[in-house]
């Protein structure tokens, strides 16, 4: 039963940070969840509506895997990442690094894992893997799905060999640190302005400040958008609080970087950016909220309340990258 000693196997609040800390802290770098988060450069937002979805999606982070990818690239980390068509050689994929006592990240559908409490489909979810025996493997999910978990082998291999919208071909991967580890706060000003730069600069409207201007129009219609409001309006919001977001749609986790940052660097634009972070986070959840209510009582002046608030929440952000771009100067 190959399992990886020493393991940290600490859930935390976002599926993708989650995996990171695991194969980080056994490369002996423990930085905290908004750290990793905000290192990846991972605050983003998007409205995602097409004629195939049952109802609107509003992302508040980089695409899935992304996040991994600016960490790597950040902190100068090896990023080995395996992808194939056959189910046969994804398994050799993680059974290698396990074998040799090595955590594998993997991206995959958490619709088919055993321990999983909705059972809705999303092909973006990332766990971290450091153990299997003839029937389960045991991986580290979120705190919310239980931490330390176990899923069949069997639901594993139909997890990762899911197709649909993010997902990934059995995509599994590993990180080494170099040999003298690196100096996060070196890494925090590039990390803090590209995430700036492409909010600040959306190449599509549905995307960064201008997709939460454009939230703010269209919530007005959502309950137009849908045959059962008193189930899509609360499950909207109920995503952006609770699905592993850390609440708020991922700015409570960068309000909390911001935070961390500033016992790092003295600056009055990160200052600047932190506080308006701050006011953006509770906004965030006063929204969601009046989408709850109106889904709940039907009544569109909720939805005109939560559209005048993400119109003051597209300004707000805006007004907090900008500070936060000038980081640089």
């Amino acid at each position: 039963m190959p399992t990886v000693k020493d393991i940290d196997a600490r859930g935390t609040q976002h599926c993708e940070t989650t995996a990171l800390g695991v194969l980080l802290r056994h490369q002996g770098l423990d930085l905290s969840e908004p750290m990793l988060f905000g290192l990846g450069s991972g605050l983003s937002f998007v409205y995602w509506d097409s004629k195939h979805m049952d109802f609107p999606f509003l992302g508040g982070r980089v695409k899935p895997f992304d996040l991994t990818r600016n960490l790597a690239t950040g902190l100068d980390l090896d990023l080995q990442v395996q992808e194939t068509a056959s189910p046969r050689k994804a398994w050799e994929h993680v059974a290698a690094p396990i074998d040799a006592d090595r955590p594998v990240g993997l991206q995959l559908d958490s619709h088919y894992l055993d321990y999983f409490g909705s059972k809705v489909h999303f092909g973006g979810h990332v766990v971290a893997m450091y153990g299997y025996d003839d029937h389960d493997a045991h991986l580290v999910d979120t705190e919310q799905q239980g931490g330390a978990v176990s899923t069949s082998l069997t639901s594993l291999a139909q997890a990762r060999a899911a197709r649909g919208p993010m997902t990934a071909k059995h995509r599994s991967f590993t990180l080494t640190a170099p040999g003298e580890l690196p100096f996060p706060q070196d890494r925090i000003v590039p990390a803090i302005t590209a995430c700036a730069d492409a909010f600040l600069n959306p190449p599509i409207a549905n995307l960064g400040h201008r997709g939460i201007a454009k939230t703010g129009k269209l919530v007005r219609t959502w309950l137009q958008r849908t045959d059962n409001p008193q189930r899509d309006l609360p499950q909207a919001a109920l995503l952006m609080e609770k699905a592993g977001t850390g609440g708020a749609l991922f700015r409570n986790l960068y309000r909390d970087f911001l935070a961390e940052c500033g016992q790092l660097i003295d600056s009055s634009h990160l200052r600047t950016g932190h506080g308006l972070y701050t006011e953006a986070a509770t906004l965030w959840t006063e929204a969601a909220a009046l989408i709850t209510k109106a889904g709940e009582s039907g009544d569109a002046q909720y939805l005109a309340q939560a559209g005048t608030v993400m119109s003051d929440l597209s300004r707000i952000e805006r007004e907090a990258m900008g500070a936060l771009s000038r980081l640089r100067e």
